[in-house]
């Protein structure tokens, strides 16, 4: 069973039956089913997503939150009452080794992410949604216990769906009874759009007069509300805006923003929507100057007339997924996720627009590495809960390149960092390569880079720090330990 050129509709009800079956038997809404088909359609048809270079142009001009006036800020405060935040919790921070909602994570003064998010969503008084998917419901839930005041005449969240992975070979579901659980996949976060809908939130949001969202990712700590950016929404009366801000080279794999030629829409361009030919383009960030944040807002009355006039299906562009349906089995079947991204939705509200924002709106934490600069000094947690580089560094955040090995999963790096982070507040990179636990009271200054050559662990402390630091490249031949700074 291969993709068919023109397939009839009576051919993709047979070949989508077993899914249906499969996720009717999951009690999925009716909704999300017909929602995963109109995609499914797509795939048998032998769509593959890709917006090729010859269909776009690159995005030269924006208006820019850096450049907005004061009054857009009062704007804004004067509608915050209309206003709800949204934040997608549902990833479990598997990269790191947790088994609970990343969220949970200790990120600044012995706060998780969460409570910096519920603590900044309070201080301005505006009404807190989480999206969390199955796996980090309960978890989020019983933390928001401790938050007594966060209750509102809306729910603390609703739940993205799960999708079931196909075959590439047959396209039919695939099968692994080794861990059933594997057979299904999160439908990537365009399906919010949808969740809104079958949760009930969306009729709930307009039935107590919240006319704006503001929805964001719950590990980018830079995503905090901004009153002048929310003023510049309701001004212009968008329907959608995306936060973007310019790439760098270090941002030349990610999606970037775009302009559709046949009729000037802005689009959003993801790695897995990009033909092999256009990489180079892609990549060039010369040309594609802005990436999305997934900072994004939008009008919520607009959002459901669009969603009524679609029969509920917003349509976002397809994105086809190349995976294993075991991820750590290369080995195991070939499977395609079929997937939405909530960003691509500018293409698809008409007059949606995009805002350039400074880079320190996007401050996401993915690894250990930016969980310890976000933990050290380097970085201060304001009176309104945002976390935000210290002054003193004048916008230059710490390049950290801790050693993988011993480093990556949570577990390790904080085995390595008994005392918290070392301050780096004057440091401007620190690599650390080998087993280094650290000490009490050490502070780094310039460029540094530890080096411990030996199986065992090396501990440097305070009295380490103070000898070898100031010295060019100092080493201990006998400890296989060597200091640059």
């Amino acid at each position: 069973m291969q993709p068919s050129d023109h397939p009839t509709a009576q051919q993709i009800e047979q070949r989508f039956a077993p899914f249906r079956a499969r996720m009717q038997a999951e009690n999925l809404p009716q909704l999300f089913i017909d929602t995963f088909r109109h995609y499914y359609a797509q795939l048998v048809a032998g769509e593959t997503g890709d917006i090729p270079e010859s269909e776009i142009e690159p995005v030269t001009d924006l208006p820019d939150a850096e450049r907005l006036p004061a009054r857009l800020a009062r704007l804004g405060e004067a509608h915050l009452a209309q206003t709800v935040f949204i934040k997608l919790n549902g990833g479990l921070g598997t990269s790191m080794g947790l088994q609970k909602a990343k969220s949970l994570l200790p990120v600044k003064d012995d706060l998780t992410f969460l409570d910096v998010i519920v603590l900044h969503a309070l201080h301005h008084g505006i009404p807190l949604a989480l999206m969390n998917s199955f796996s980090t419901r309960a978890d989020s839930l019983a933390w928001l216990r401790r938050y007594p005041d966060l209750g509102g005449d809306i729910p603390l969240d609703f739940v993205q769906h799960k999708a079931p992975k196909v075959r590439q070979d047959t396209l039919e579901p695939v099968s692994w009874p080794a861990n059933l659980a594997l057979e299904w996949a999160p439908p990537g976060h365009g399906d919010l759009y949808t969740a809104l809908v079958t949760s009930g939130m969306l009729e709930t949001l307009l039935a107590h007069g919240y006319e704006y969202a503001f929805v964001s990712n719950s590990d980018n700590l830079g995503a905090a509300l901004d009153a002048a950016i929310l003023g510049h929404f309701i001004e212009n009366r968008l329907p959608f805006m995306m936060e973007v801000a310019d790439r760098t080279p270090a941002d030349r794999k990610g999606g970037h923003l775009a302009r559709r030629k046949r009729d000037g829409q802005l689009i959003l361009r993801e790695s897995g929507q990009c033909p092999a030919a256009d990489v180079d383009a892609f990549q060039d960030v010369s040309r594609h100057r802005y990436f999305n944040t997934n900072n994004l807002w939008f009008h919520l009355p607009t959002l459901k007339r669009m969603m009524d006039e679609r029969q509920g299906i917003l349509g976002l562009p397809m994105i086809r997924n190349r995976k294993t349906v075991d991820p750590r089995d290369p080995a195991s079947t070939p499977v395609y996720q079929i997937e939405t991204a909530m960003g691509s939705a500018i293409a698809v509200f008409p007059g949606a627009q995009a805002l350039r924002v400074p880079r320190t709106r996007f401050s996401p934490v993915k690894t250990t590495n930016e969980l310890l600069s976000v933990r050290s000094d380097a970085f201060i947690l304001t009176d309104d809960f945002r976390v935000i580089l210290h002054p003193q560094r004048a916008g230059k955040t710490v390049v950290v390149a801790l050693d993988p090995k011993y480093y990556k999963l949570i577990d390790q790096f904080d085995a390595r960092f008994p005392y918290g982070p070392p301050s780096l507040l004057h440091c401007d990179k620190l690599v650390v390569r080998g087993d280094v636990v650290f000490g009490k009271n050490i502070a780094l200054e310039g460029e540094v880079e530890i080096i411990n050559e030996d199986p065992d662990p090396y501990l440097f402390d305070e009295e380490q720090a103070r000898l070898h630091l100031g010295h060019h490249h100092d080493h201990d031949h006998d400890a296989g330990f060597f200091l640059k700074t």
